[in-house]
């Protein structure tokens, strides 16, 4: 019953190994896949679809308007009896009887009735069309823009993961080293050439390395798992895993940097002021004289489905709004305001984009300057490490020095790994600033 529960739990826990599945992905890759997959950038899309939408309401300003009816009514009225006998073209001489106007016998009426509206000149109309495409170009702008921020998120996060993948790599080789050292120090044991201390310092090195690989190794999981959202996918027990490795980006920088005015997000502010301006139009436009043309076919009979008379109407309506209770002119004065608005916070957007512009140059120097630095320490710690290993071969340094070297070595080249994504990270931030 035993060896039945252990082979159980193995089998289970071969399972979950097995079901684990490492795949590799190149940076191009997620680019173009982030661009398609990315529910943020969906989300952008689909507002740009809904002010496409909304803008093919603006047709009726030139499509003609197209109403069918069919009524049925029956009445003694005197006026509708006479009329709808009129409409029937059932007039005779005797229906002029004043007894017979005056009191009508009950009548019927079945008509048919084909309506038609056909805007001609609305000029209020045809400035809200206008302010409804820039609008929608306005959006589009918007969601190209949302997209490059997601390209500079996946860039990111696949810098995240190939951090972490040479920090696994990193402690890896730290922990080979030092268990080849351990190995020493415990043969050095059993001859008696050293302390059960220098043993125990060994042994809580090993401990301290394995914590920080598995810690290491999460990391690789949670990049993993954020790449896997950026795309809109579900992880699936999946473990990512760069084709390219971690390496330093040399890229030039400006002296001066300076915001690009034709950057998209500025771009979609100034085309928000061009359709509050044609908005002002529009509202201006109320009190221009409008033209239509409207028109109605009839058909009537004094029994169901039965169409013996008919009639047409044709015509043109110019109608001007001499005055509306002051409507448009306040209409006019909440456009203006919510343009200076606009206009204002355009302004201080665009202070604000310089102000960023020229903090990520100052962190990609920065980040430039730590880089170098922690390439010379990585450098000198490998030195110091080589010539206190020597030292510890030939019996002239304590295991306890050996650990120390060993333990700073591999912590400067951790260091020098985050020195370079956080340089990579900065440069591709600025370069999504300015672009």
């Amino acid at each position: 019953m035993i060896r039945l529960l252990i082979f159980t739990i193995t089998l289970s826990l071969f399972s979950k190994v097995s079901a684990q599945e490492t795949v590799s992905v190149s940076k191009e890759e997620l680019l173009q896949k982030v661009a398609e997959k990315n529910l943020q950038v969906k989300l952008a899309n689909q507002e740009v679809a809904i002010a496409k939408a909304e803008l093919l309401q603006t047709r009726a300003m030139y499509l003609p308007n197209v109403n069918a009816s069919y009524t049925a009514i029956t009445t003694n009225n005197p006026l509708m009896a006479f009329g709808s006998r009129l409409n029937q073209e059932r007039i005779t001489m005797q229906d002029f009887d004043p007894s017979k106007l005056n009191n009508p016998k009950n009548i019927s009426n079945f008509a048919t009735k084909l309506e038609l509206q056909q805007p001609i000149y609305n000029q209020d109309m045809v400035y809200q069309k206008k302010a409804g495409q820039v609008k929608t170009e306005a959006l589009s702008i918007k969601a190209e823009r949302t997209s490059d921020y997601i390209k500079f998120e996946i860039l990111k996060a696949y810098m995240q993961l190939q951090l972490a993948y040479k920090a696994v790599e990193t402690l890896e080789n730290a922990k080979n080293t030092t268990l080849a050292n351990k190995k020493v120090i415990d043969n050095y044991f059993k001859n008696g050439m050293i302390q059960k201390s220098d043993v125990l310092y060994m042994d809580v090195r090993v401990s301290e390395i394995e914590s920080q690989l598995q810690f290491a190794k999460s990391n690789v999981r949670n990049a993993s798992d954020y790449i896997c959202f950026l795309l809109g996918e579900e992880n699936n027990n999946r473990i990512l895993k760069p084709t390219e490795k971690l390496e330093y980006q040399n890229g030039m920088l400006e002296e001066s940097p300076q915001l690009n005015s034709s950057r998209k997000d500025i771009q979609a502010y100034e085309k928000s002021l061009e359709a509050y301006d044609l908005m002002i139009k529009s509202a201006k436009s109320k009190f221009l004289p409008r033209l239509n043309a409207f028109g109605s076919f009839e058909v009537y009979d004094n029994k169901p489905y039965q169409f013996d008379a008919n009639g047409y109407l044709l015509g043109l309506q110019l109608s001007w709004n001499v005055f509306d209770g002051l409507k448009a002119k306040s209409e006019q004065e909440k456009y203006k305001t919510e343009r200076i608005k606009a206009e204002t916070e355009l302004q201080q957007y665009t202070q604000q984009s310089q102000l960023e512009i020229n903090k990520a140059s100052r962190q990609v120097k920065d980040a430039d300057n730590k880089v170098n630095l922690t390439k010379q320490a990585l450098e000198q710690a490998k030195e110091a490490y080589r010539i206190r290993k020597n030292r510890y071969d030939q019996g002239l340094e304590k295991s306890s020095d050996l650990l120390v070297s060993e333990t700073m070595m591999s912590q400067k080249e951790l260091d020098y790994n985050q020195a370079i994504f956080e340089y990579n990270t900065a440069l591709e931030y600025f370069k999504f600033l300015k672009n």
